[in-house]
């Protein structure tokens, strides 16, 4: 009989963004840059070396957990798991045993995953079912942005600051414009300035604004939702909307979320207030925003990961047209 998965969350997350890998991933660059056709075999050497010897959390780490836990929550009659996570990375099979063998010492109910051996991971994907693939790869995150297969991010080193987590809930911090939603209201903010945007959204605030990358994630999120047991505004699953967007561009947000049936627990409006000092005070297991301007300073303190834009997009072109401009002005 075949699995049906598709009420059910389904995380990819590739080994480096489970598991901090920094020092094994210093060992495979260094000798790259000393000699790159002995990189792969001296990686390879140094990771049977050490596979007895425990890793540390990775920035997705607490999520998963958060996430895992999730399935204690599943009604009797419910045949299918709540949420399933799948490592899915580079790694060869053989290098690769590290880090089953560090689940396996974890416990965690992690019971799928594919070692490609350096090739591309984004091809099995849509094969897992996955709804939101988390990695450290940039490549192969704007790969999946760019294809439209799934929600996706690229994970910032974990958090500086003792993080401590909730156990009862996982708390997913998601940014509007770019991430949620498309970029075409951001476009207008970024090129003819804040007093057309907010003009524009209160004229238009009738108008869904068309989904963006993680838009299917956040749906899923609220079916997931109503799978669980017990009243939604208790639910073990709690979202929130951070975005800068404030009076007059507030009320299309809501009325978008309305239009798709979606149920967000918190939403701030902070017409420019630092998001930093919000995420602290919230306490997500992960936040996804699309600018480097809101991820470094929250980096620090919460699990973050950065939203990236379609190669195509005309968002990207004027950001990074932006970055030239500013590098330039900046003194030798």
């Amino acid at each position: 009989m075949a699995i049906d998965l598709s009420e059910t969350l389904v995380i990819g997350i590739s080994a480096t963004a489970l598991f901090d890998l920094s020092v094994a991933d210093g060992v495979f660059n260094q000798q790259r840059k000393n000699d790159p056709d002995s990189a792969m075999e001296h990686y390879r050497r140094y990771m049977l070396e050490n596979e007895s010897q425990p890793l540390l959390d990775g920035t997705g780490m607490p999520l998963v957990k958060a996430l895992l836990a999730l399935n204690d929550h599943k009604k009797a009659d419910d045949p299918q798991p709540i949420v399933e996570v799948v490592v899915i990375s580079r790694n060869s099979p053989e290098t690769g045993y590290r880090v089953l063998k560090e689940i396996r010492r974890r416990g965690l109910n992690i019971t799928r995953s594919a070692f490609t051996a350096g090739e591309a991971v984004t091809h099995y994907l849509d094969a897992f079912y996955v709804d939101l693939f988390l990695t450290t790869n940039e490549d192969d995150a704007q790969r999946v942005i760019d294809t439209n297969q799934c929600a996706a991010a690229v994970m910032r080193p974990p958090p500086t600051q003792a993080f401590q987590c909730t156990e009862t809930q996982v708390r997913f911090a998601f940014d509007g414009d770019a991430v949620i939603f498309d970029d075409t209201s951001e476009l207008i903010n970024q090129t003819h300035g804040l007093d057309a945007f907010h003009q524009s959204e209160d004229e238009r605030q009738d108008i869904p604004l068309e989904p963006g990358p993680h838009a299917k994630l956040l749906i899923k999120l609220s079916k997931i939702q109503e799978r669980l047991p017990g009243r939604i505004e208790y639910s073990p699953v709690r979202i929130a909307l951070i975005t800068a967007r404030n009076s007059p561009a507030e009320m299309r947000v809501i009325k978008t979320l309305r239009n798709w049936g979606v149920y967000v627990d918190e939403i701030f409006f902070l017409g420019g207030l630092q998001k930093a000092r919000f995420l602290k005070a919230f306490n997500p297991h992960i936040f996804f925003d699309d600018q480097d301007a809101h991820l470094d300073p929250a980096a620090s303190d919460v699990p973050s990961a950065k939203v990236l834009y379609r190669s195509t997009s005309a968002l990207n072109a004027v950001m990074h047209d932006k970055i030239r401009q500013k590098n330039k002005s900046q003194p030798d």
